[in-house]
């Protein structure tokens, strides 16, 4: 069966995320939208004022804007401080995406010691095993396992075909995408005359409250001590996450992203796409760091951070390779003229 479209007026949605209406607060949204695709019946939100020409031409019924941006708007407005955190809420009030399981799968394999919250939902096929505990509201995906005494605070939602190792402690309103793999060994071993030997990785994983972990994403389980993601902190896909590292609260880790272990990530850390993170480094908080980077050294001082070399066309890439390749005969000519001076 369909679901029927929820419909609120601009005022009502106002009442929700804060907020002046201006214009016309009775008109009644079903849904969101771009500022060039919208219809009469959805709202959309301009963030970037240099799209403020728009504003003229959309179809929206509501828009949400600053303050800054209110005067040039011909249609009812949401006018907010923060436009792009309004529209997410907005767009969480009218999110139609299907739930990930609604009650309790009769497939679904639970053991008798494993201990479940009011409203629990699980999917087909899961597996929650011997000691795990999952709070209120908990909703547990198709073919999921949970593994041994781990623990899962309310109101988070692991999608189907996660993979949840033993003791691991995810927090509340957490949601894990599909295909990660959380607590899994770190790679640990000790080399003997050649030969590897695997050591136990006897730590876990901690996850802290409203945190959000993409599609298939790695975070090991620690050495001894505890691989530790802290609160609200948003991991996107197929990003690793090497054992005993720490990220802390509100840090953002963006796609195919690898993170060597123990290396001590602060608050508010953003890295972009495609960055490789050393092992054994402490990053401070507030740092960002730009796409393809390679961090090698400790970063103490809150700033942005750069290695990755942007595109050009191969002309020009094949000359200056040609020049980085006579760097090491330009520099002993330049100490062979200092010399004569």
């Amino acid at each position: 069966m369909q679901q029927q479209p929820k419909v609120f007026t601009l005022a009502e949605l106002a009442e929700q995320v804060g907020g002046d209406v201006q214009g016309n607060g009775g008109i009644s949204l079903s849904g969101v939208s771009t500022l060039s695709s919208a219809t009469g019946t959805q709202i959309s939100f301009l963030t970037n004022s240099k799209y403020r020409p728009q504003l003229q031409h959309s179809q929206a019924g509501a828009v949400i804007l600053h303050a800054n941006d209110a005067a040039d708007c011909p249609l009812p407005a949401l006018v907010h401080k923060n436009p792009h955190a309004a529209f997410a809420r907005i767009a969480q009030i009218f999110d139609t995406t299907p739930g990930v399981a609604v009650g309790q799968h009769a497939t679904a394999v639970v053991a008798k010691s494993a201990i479940l919250g009011s409203n629990v939902a699980l999917g087909p096929h899961c597996v929650i095993e011997d000691g795990v505990e999952l709070g209120d509201n908990v909703v547990i995906g198709a073919n999921t396992v949970i593994s041994k005494n781990a623990k899962i605070g309310a109101g988070s939602v692991i999608h189907p075909n996660v993979t949840v190792y033993h003791s691991v402690r995810i927090g509340k309103r957490v949601r894990v995408h599909s295909q990660t793999v959380i607590g899994a060994d770190g790679f640990g071993y000790a080399n003997d005359a050649g030969t590897w030997l695997p050591i136990p990785q006897t730590g876990s994983v901690v996850i802290g409250d409203d945190s959000q972990i993409g599609a298939s994403t790695t975070i090991d389980r620690g050495a001894l001590d505890d691989t530790i993601i802290g609160k609200n902190v948003i991991i996107d896909n197929q990003v690793q996450i090497g054992h005993n590292c720490v990220i802390g609260d509100h840090s953002c880790i963006c796609g195919s992203t690898g993170i060597a272990g123990s290396t001590h990530i602060g608050k508010y850390v953003i890295i972009a796409g495609h960055c490789g993170v050393n092992g054994h480094l402490t990053i401070c908080d507030k740092v960002q760091i730009t796409g393809f980077t390679m961090v090698t050294s400790d970063i103490n001082e809150p700033g942005v951070y750069s290695s990755g070399q942007p595109a050009m066309t191969n002309r020009e890439w094949r000359k200056n390779a040609v020049r980085a390749r006579q760097l090491d005969q330009l520099f002993d000519r330049v100490k062979q003229l200092e010399k004569q001076k």
